[in-house]
């Protein structure tokens, strides 16, 4: 029995580190990727006005594809660094 907590309780650190590792990597691949831009660009981070305009979902798709002078996934290796870093970029204009 105190084994199947264990490893429950081991399972649920695992999710909870993966979920902060996530975080990290959408700034990573924020100011890797996006930030030579973005810092003097429109939306720049953390410019709330900018990113209340913005629907997440719909700034996430634009990125993937790319918009005007913004290449497809900003840049960033794959679709999922591309949504980690608008879901950064999201998440500190609040």
């Amino acid at each position: 029995m105190n084994r199947a907590i264990l490893v429950v309780v081991g399972a649920m650190a695992a999710s909870l580190t993966m979920g902060q590792a996530a975080a990290a990597d959408g700034k990573a691949v924020y100011e890797k990727s996006c930030a030579g831009c973005h810092a003097a660009m429109a939306p720049k981070l953390g410019d709330k006005a900018a990113f209340k305009a913005l629907k997440k979902d719909a700034a996430s798709a634009a990125v993937v594809k790319g918009k005007g002078a913004m290449p497809p996934k900003g840049g960033a290796a794959s679709d999922a660094d591309a949504k980690a870093a608008v879901d950064y970029m999201f998440s500190q204009a609040k």
